[in-house]
């Protein structure tokens, strides 16, 4: 494979036997995720830097998928590496019980960040256990059990938040026991309440929670679970005025309101936060991913006053062994030091701005194969149809297709990582990719397309 992209970046030395013992041991002991075992044959990843990987056989590739959507400042940023080092010199691990001033420095920086008084901040090991944590705060604070969850969206493995899940990846684990009862949320492109309009779609989306909310029993329901932006569901924004619509259901009927800033969160969007878009502030916001860019595993809730002084004088029944971890959480003070110190979230935004969204325009301009574009920051989904009439997707719900293997193999043989998940495939790069590597990452992305257009009708 010859890579089109060239940032002049020169991977470790290679060794490729040593790759080759990496698969070899991976497919004999490495049990992966979300996959059936025998099909697969998983990429070697030998060295990364800034927005670039370099595979088992040398070849480098611009990673525009951020891995999970999780790199927000891009692969072995050096300061966040020295932090990682420096700490691990210093104090490598200790109980949650401790303080220890990794953990202290991070819970600052975080609550100076997230919107209104979310100053608490509890830290567990990722996205999932946060989801996990918020849910069981907000029902022990309100005394009630049941979850609304929206259908398309994502919460998380474990099995809370598997079953808040609203995509297949949620059926074989969910036997209805959860107390998780899912609505559908406004999606103009795919509506389900034959709106026309954005705002037809906010109001009538609303109306229908709100139903939902009546036939369920208001006094039955502790939480509400909304991620600000959607991600893997397929980056659709919210209209305007729904969640401040939803922001006032919850607090109508006492209601906790629970943001899932787990990929949209910190600097993704263009802002430290998505919900900030909408004017909105959460009684609890969940965060993992770009707390640190991945760098070591860490999330954690951000808790409201309120539901705080519930567990003032009453125990609250949860906990890790690795909250608040020295090496994870000294990674999230450099990342966000690093953040703001290099106006990575300015540059997310201006990256959306003036580079992704008007490169991504002009596909749905020029490609009968686009269905949509939709985006904001370095968070963007390219919709891909095979009728634009009929809006049938390139790949049908919950499934991939020949279709779409052949376009992500067509990327990657033309140097570009992609993320790609049922019928679209998601432009996601590091928040601080250069704007040369964008440039050239989308001119690659145009290139397929002109495959997916012999697809479409």
């Amino acid at each position: 494979m010859t890579s089109t992209i060239d940032s002049g970046i020169q991977p470790l030395q290679h060794d490729s036997e040593g790759a080759r013992r990496a698969y070899e041991l991976d497919r004999k002991h490495v049990f992966h995720s979300w996959s059936a075992q025998d099909l697969l044959d998983p990429m070697v990843i030998i060295a990364a830097e800034g927005s670039h990987v370099w595979d088992g056989e040398g070849n480098k590739y611009l990673d525009f998928s951020s891995q999970l959507v999780n790199t927000n400042i891009g692969h072995q940023h050096p300061a966040v590496v020295s932090a990682i080092a420096a700490q691990a010199a210093k104090l490598c691990t200790i109980a949650p019980g401790y303080v220890n001033d990794a953990r202290s420095e991070a819970a600052r920086l975080i609550a100076e960040r997230t919107p209104g008084e979310l100053d608490k901040i509890f830290f567990t090991n990722g996205g999932a256990d946060a989801n996990e944590h918020a849910v069981r705060m907000a029902r022990l604070h309100t005394g009630r059990h049941k979850v609304l969850s929206a259908y398309r969206s994502y919460h998380g493995g474990t099995q809370l938040a598997v079953n808040l899940t609203g995509d297949p990846r949620r059926w074989a684990s969910d036997n209805a026991s959860t107390g998780t009862i899912h609505f559908f949320p406004p999606y103009l492109y795919r509506t389900a309440f034959h709106s026309t309009t954005k705002e037809e779609e906010s109001q009538r989306a609303l109306e229908h929670l709100e139903q939902l909310v009546g036939f369920e029993g208001p006094s039955t329901i502790a939480a509400l679970i909304l991620e600000s932006i959607p991600g893997t569901a397929g980056i659709y924004l919210p209209p305007p005025g729904y969640l401040q619509g939803v922001r006032d259901l919850c607090t109508r009927y006492g209601i906790v309101l629970i943001c899932d800033e787990v990929m949209s969160g910190f600097g993704r969007t263009g802002k430290w936060f998505a919900v900030e878009h909408f004017d909105v502030v959460p009684d609890l916001l969940t965060f993992a991913k770009g707390v640190n860019s991945g760098y070591v595993p860490l999330g954690g809730v951000a808790i409201s006053p309120e539901i705080a002084a519930t567990f003032g004088q009453r125990v609250y029944p949860g906990g890790l062994t690795y909250s608040g971890h020295p090496l994870a959480t000294a990674a999230a003070v450099a990342t966000i030091k690093a953040m703001e110190d290099e106006q990575t979230v300015q540059h997310a935004a201006f990256l959306g701005e003036t580079v992704i969204g008007p490169a991504l325009s002009g596909f749905a301009d020029r490609h009968p194969s686009v269905g949509e574009v939709r985006g904001t920051g370095v968070f963007w989904a390219i919709e891909l149809v095979k009728n634009r009439g009929t809006r049938e997707p390139m790949a049908a719900y919950g499934t991939s297709s020949p279709e779409m293997n052949q376009l992500v193999a067509a990327c990657k043989s033309r140097g570009l990582l992609p993320f790609a998940n049922f019928n679209r495939i998601h432009v996601v790069p590091p928040c601080n990719t250069l704007v040369a590597d964008a440039r050239a990452g989308l001119s690659i992305l145009d290139e397929v397309l002109d495959i997916a257009d012999g697809f479409a009708a």
